[in-house]
């Protein structure tokens, strides 16, 4: 079991540096946990691809409709985001040193990699990594 940020989520449908790896990762897992902020978030990934003319909007349209398949198929296990969930993110920040910089959408992917059980997080982001291990979570990158 591994849980992966929306970023390592969306490279497993682009073509981005670490795709190869992150594809392999994914298929290498028994199963794959990640936020319910994903759901947005991925999709916003796909959107910055087209706004930014490195896909058509033909693409986009098929990215988006493979995401809701496999979310729906549940090659996604989706962490739903609670108020307790929520609550729990929102706490951390007042026990984080303040040497360590955490956005709320990362607060919120470290704590949903705690509810699925992970000792583990899946990303590319520097910060989110930097930041696993005040959540007790080891950051990994490909």
């Amino acid at each position: 079991m591994i849980y992966l940020d929306a970023a390592y989520v969306a490279k497993t449908y682009l073509t981005e540096p670490d795709s190869a790896g992150v594809r392999a990762l994914v298929e290498s897992a028994r199963r794959c946990y990640t936020s319910a902020i994903s759901l947005v978030e991925v999709r916003s990934t796909f959107h910055r691809h087209y706004r930014e003319g490195i896909i058509a909007e033909t693409h986009l349209h098929q990215l988006s409709e493979q995401f809701d398949t496999d979310v729906e198929k549940e090659r996604w296990s989706i962490v739903a985001l609670s108020p307790d969930l929520l609550n729990r993110a929102g706490h951390r920040f007042a026990i984080l040193p303040p040497n360590v910089f955490l956005r709320a959408g990362d607060a919120i992917h470290l704590v949903s990699a705690l509810e699925a059980r992970s000792d583990e997080i899946w990303t590319n982001d520097r910060r989110l990594l930097a930041a696993a291990s005040h959540f007790g979570l080891l950051g990994r990158t490909i």
